[in-house]
């Protein structure tokens, strides 16, 4: 580890040095803020901070991930990103995005494995959507469900922004 002193702690982190005594002593309860600065000071992730020391720690019920640490493909033309919202952990299965489609742009892929499906719903603004051979326009509101086992594309000839919940289910 670092050999820091308390007092170069305290500089690092701009965390008093009454207050990291009194959480060395485990006498006052530090806040997510202190615990992100001195987290940050020493370099390490604030979890494996929280995980360190107490076996019992509480798993929050409800996690959020902040809007800048969702992450995002963006289409090399620009046109078109694809933000990632659904956990690793679930890719197999099941994945869902935000994808904003500008005017003009597009988002083609190549054939998924058998069996998957995509269910795509417009938020605001209208997509064509094709698959295969078949294609139909979407406009705000609607929610398309169609096989992706082939060639597919999704794409924005209007001249407002499209914005959609995309849902690619995987089969079992």
């Amino acid at each position: 580890g670092q050999k820091l002193s308390l007092d170069e702690l305290s500089k690092r982190a701009g965390v008093s040095k009454s207050m990291l005594s009194q959480i060395e002593r485990n006498t006052t309860n530090p806040t997510v803020a202190v615990l992100w600065r001195l987290s940050n000071a020493l370099g390490v992730s604030i979890t494996d901070f929280l995980a360190g020391g107490r076996a019992e720690r509480v798993v929050p019920s409800i996690s959020v991930v902040a809007a800048h640490e969702t992450p995002s493909l963006i289409n090399p033309d620009g046109k078109s990103e694809l933000r990632i919202l659904g956990p690793i952990e679930l890719a197999g299965k099941f994945e869902w995005y935000e994808l904003v489609i500008q005017p003009g742009g597009g988002l083609v892929s190549d054939a998924h494995e058998q069996g998957a499906r995509e269910h795509l719903s417009v938020l605001s603004g209208s997509v064509v959507v094709r698959a295969g051979a078949e294609e139909k326009k979407l406009r705000q509101g609607e929610t398309a469900r169609y096989a992706v086992d082939v060639a597919h594309a999704i794409s924005n000839p209007g001249k407002s922004v499209a914005t959609m919940l995309l849902v690619v289910a995987h089969p079992d």
